[in-house]
């Protein structure tokens, strides 16, 4: 859960204000991409953060980052927070209204990581698994590929991990080894 006052209670306004119009997927939809627009461009925070940078270019650079035509919903969010000097908080509001979507909607994220690619069979097999520890949730899926777990999986849902990789075994083995 991201952490502060200020950030937390923008997002819960919006996400109330956007129920309110029938709008909390689009806005949610666009705060994903506000928060990867951070990730893919670090300066962004640096921007908004400079009071030498013009309100109008922030607008826009807010603007931009939640992609190609943002929604009414939004454009009035990025008026507030730019009239209340509030624009340094974008990524931690975009972040926080990220978690309460997903805590209303119960929507987890699952992450799953394997030395190699799998087959679209393979990777349903994990995702049965997955949806069979989880019943009550819907999932937002992300896989990865990483040859340093040499061989298996692991599966990351929210805060719970999965560890059936080689790699960890072989640690596991070692931490034994030194007892």
């Amino acid at each position: 859960m991201i952490s502060g006052l200020i950030p937390h209670r923008y997002a819960r306004a919006l996400f109330k204000f956007a129920g309110d119009t029938g709008k909390q997927k689009e806005v949610y939809a666009e705060m994903n991409n506000v928060i990867e627009a951070f990730r893919t461009n670090p300066g962004l925070e640096k921007i908004l953060a400079n009071p030498f940078v013009d309100s109008d270019d922030k607008r826009k650079v807010l603007l931009a980052a939640a992609g190609e035509k943002p929604g009414n919903d939004y454009q009035r969010f990025v008026s507030l927070i730019l009239d209340h000097k509030r624009e340094e908080f974008a990524l931690l509001m975009a972040l926080a209204y990220r978690d309460i979507y997903r805590k209303e909607y119960k929507i987890s994220r699952v992450v799953i990581t394997t030395a190699a690619e799998l087959s679209d069979a393979e990777m349903n097999k994990l995702k049965s698994v997955v949806q069979k520890a989880f019943k009550d949730r819907s999932f937002e899926w992300h896989s990865y590929v990483d040859p340093n777990i040499i061989g298996g999986f692991v599966i990351d849902v929210d805060t719970t991990r999965m560890d059936a990789s080689i790699s960890n075994e072989l640690e596991q083995l070692r931490q034994n080894l030194a007892k």
